[in-house]
């Protein structure tokens, strides 16, 4: 049977750099789960695979929309699904590696079917939100779905707009449509993730920060400045910048909530993996290179 190997974890593990080995060795492409190196122009700060990476390996889904587009979780899994068995054809082992959560469970578990939000309803709850907040759209969504409202994080603004998007949309309560029923795949999925004890792991994370500096992100995130209420630019990195051009933070300051909502980000990342007992771990921590490349190799 053919087989995909998903490999997992927190922003600034070291997932980059092993799958581009794995893939070389099984002379393989990659495919990307992350939801921010998608769109096309935000290299440096999603962590996207520089050229000389490309140049190595074949990535897929890696700057392929435009910043305005708007993507879900549900049309990825499509995407992602129809891309692997075409490259299934070619390729024994595949390798699929990401952070974002949503669209890995959505690849490998399935996600339910959601009726398609059109546009205008979604620039209307988008606008509302910027003019009165939060508080009335949670209201609503209490009034239209009291269940999932009990069940979702009321502080996550997407995913309560989403849900109540959901409703306006089709009627019905967004609840009524999360079935969680796991959907069979045509091919083995073996899931592993990567972790480093919290401290080293935090020390990346600052260090890398100080590197997309190093690199050019003030530049890059200064280039999307115009289009900072756009959905795919409401990310680490840039988000904190537009308040350092906006004058309401310094420079040091911005930098500094970059690296504290990068490792923040890279807990809810844990969290949310941890509970999934289908993924092998790696502490990469307590491990080297080789051990850790031949650990994986023997999976297979």
């Amino acid at each position: 049977m053919d087989k995909l190997l998903v490999l997992l974890g927190p922003t600034g593990v070291g997932k980059t750099e092993l799958s581009v080995s794995l893939a070389e060795y099984w002379g393989c492409p990659i495919i990307s789960a992350d939801s921010r190196q998608l769109y096309k122009g935000l290299t440096i700060g999603t962590a996207a695979p520089t050229s000389a990476l490309l140049e190595r390996v074949p990535h897929y889904m890696v700057g392929t929309l435009g910043i305005g587009d708007y993507y879900s979780a549900s049309e990825f899994e499509t995407d992602a699904l129809r891309l692997i068995t075409k490259l299934h054809e070619d390729h024994k082992v595949l390798i699929v590696t990401g952070g974002s959560m949503m669209y890995i469970d959505a690849l490998c578990k399935g996600i339910d079917e959601v009726p398609t939000i059109d546009e205008t309803l979604r620039k209307e709850i988008y606008e509302r939100f910027e003019k009165e907040g939060l508080e009335p759209i949670k209201a609503q969504l209490k009034l239209l779905d009291p269940v999932f409202y009990n069940q979702v994080d009321l502080k996550n603004h997407k995913r309560v707009i989403h849900a109540l998007e959901v409703c306006l949309m089709s009627g019905k309560p967004y609840s009524s449509f999360r079935t969680n029923t796991a959907k069979q795949r045509p091919f083995e999925i073996v899931k592993v993730g990567l972790m480093r004890d919290r401290e080293e792991l935090y020390n990346r994370i600052n260090m890398r920060v100080d590197q997309m500096i190093e690199d050019g992100l003030i530049e890059e995130a200064k280039t999307y400045y115009p289009y900072r209420n756009l959905n795919s630019l409401n990310t680490v990195g840039y988000k904190e910048l537009f308040k350092y051009f906006d004058g309401e933070w310094t420079l040091e300051f911005a930098v500094e909530k970059i690296k504290q909502n990068s490792r923040i980000y890279s807990r809810k990342q844990m969290t949310w993996f941890k509970r999934d007992k289908d993924i092998f771990w790696i502490n990469l921590s307590e491990e080297n290179s080789t051990s850790v490349f031949n650990k994986i190799i023997s999976l297979f």
